[in-house]
């Protein structure tokens, strides 16, 4: 019997290896550990309304120096009706990696300019454009509901850090002090590097 180094329940084969190869890769490039029981509130978070639940199947802390960040494996069921009207229930994992901020960023929402989504700027209704920065405010759409919080905390390193992230399908939503960032799209391990280094990288700034 394997001993996985995450929750397998309900889960088939081709999910299983999934898992195993992101694990396998997060664990070549980070310094990573199994974090137990933490309760990161995800149902705070915008991002996760559309489904019907969310599971944290494992979290993992990359350890640093001065600030630790983490990186979750969430399972997430939601259903689909095709055009005979069938309902099929759907369970997929997803990575995605969460930050404690020092800064109070209020609630944020950042997403590429082509995956703006109007219900979100009914949530969060000031989209905020940066002068000096151009090729960023092109390239990613920014909601936010504190102007004055949202201004000190996107700043130059920070922009920079999103737009050196390499995938093209994240989005990051911020709450107060917690950041997350990930992919409404099944998991997988080069993509879960990227998020990783993104939060390391905030995290270091931090």
């Amino acid at each position: 019997m394997n001993n996985y180094p995450f929750d397998t329940t309900g889960l088939g084969t081709e999910e299983i290896d999934r898992l195993q190869d992101t694990y396998n890769a997060l664990k070549t490039r980070f310094n990573i550990q199994l974090t137990g029981h933490i309760n990161f509130n995800l149902e705070q978070f915008e991002v996760f309304k559309p489904y019907l639940d969310i599971n944290l199947r494992d979290s993992y802390v990359i350890k640093q120096a001065n600030n630790d960040c983490y990186v979750l494996f969430v399972e997430t069921h939601f259903k689909s009706k095709d055009t005979k009207g069938q309902i099929t229930d759907h369970y997929e994992c997803q990575t995605w990696a969460l930050a404690y901020l020092k800064q109070d960023f209020s609630r944020v929402m950042i997403r590429r300019e082509t995956l703006a989504d109007k219900i979100i700027e009914l949530i969060h209704p000031i989209e905020l454009d940066f002068a000096e920065d151009i090729p960023f405010s092109d390239t990613f759409f920014v909601v936010v509901n504190d102007l004055q919080k949202a201004i000190a905390g996107i700043n130059r390193n920070f922009r920079n850090a999103v737009m050196d992230v390499r995938a093209d399908d994240f989005v990051i939503e911020i709450v107060d002090h917690t950041l997350i960032i990930g992919s409404r799209k099944p998991m997988a391990a080069d993509k879960a590097i990227h998020l990783a280094e993104f939060v390391a990288r905030l995290a270091s700034m931090c």
